[in-house]
């Protein structure tokens, strides 16, 4: 891979062309479980012509009924840490893998606002989980700006970080 531009300095349809060419090398499949971002995730992918070839499917799963019921996020779970979390996030990822054929997902759970924020977990939280090759990852970003603002971060974070991850494999 060397030789690429630093991913610091992509615009989110170049990491998507980026993603696409690491993920058709690797004949894998990408899967999106998506919260906050109402497919936005997914809309990225399939901005770039011919993502058929790498990108398997998106869920959206805004209600915890449909965590539940499309990724097999147990209720319970989300009763005890929140829809917003770092468990959920992870269970997301696991669970868009488990139901597709994808070998790669990110899945984002999160508070995109201006409403539904709290102190524990503000406006701009969001929680990321990606299953790379059966490797689960998470992390916590906080986002400023307006809803528009998170979602359009959130989906180059997802994207950014996917990409970094599927880079460093051997």
């Amino acid at each position: 891979m060397t030789g690429m531009t630093p991913i610091d300095t992509l615009d989110t349809p170049a990491l998507v062309e980026q993603l696409a060419q690491v993920l058709q090398d690797k004949g894998w499949m990408m899967a999106t479980a998506e919260s906050c971002t109402g497919g936005l995730i997914a809309g990225a992918c399939t901005d770039l012509s011919g993502s058929s070839h790498w990108f398997e499917r998106g869920f959206v799963t805004y209600s915890n009924e449909a965590k539940a019921e499309l990724l097999g996020v147990d209720p319970a779970l989300i009763a005890a840490h929140g829809a917003v979390s770092e468990p959920v996030a992870r269970a997301m990822a696991e669970g868009a893998v488990a139901r597709s054929r994808a070998q790669v997902a990110v899945a984002v759970t999160g508070v995109a606002g201006p409403t539904g924020g709290s102190a524990e977990k503000p406006v701009g939280t969001v929680w990321f989980g990606w299953s790379v090759g059966g490797q689960p990852h998470t992390e916590r970003q906080r986002f400023d700006g307006g809803r528009a603002e998170v979602r359009a971060a959130t989906v180059h974070h997802a994207l950014r970080t996917l990409l970094q991850l599927l880079r460093q494999l051997p």
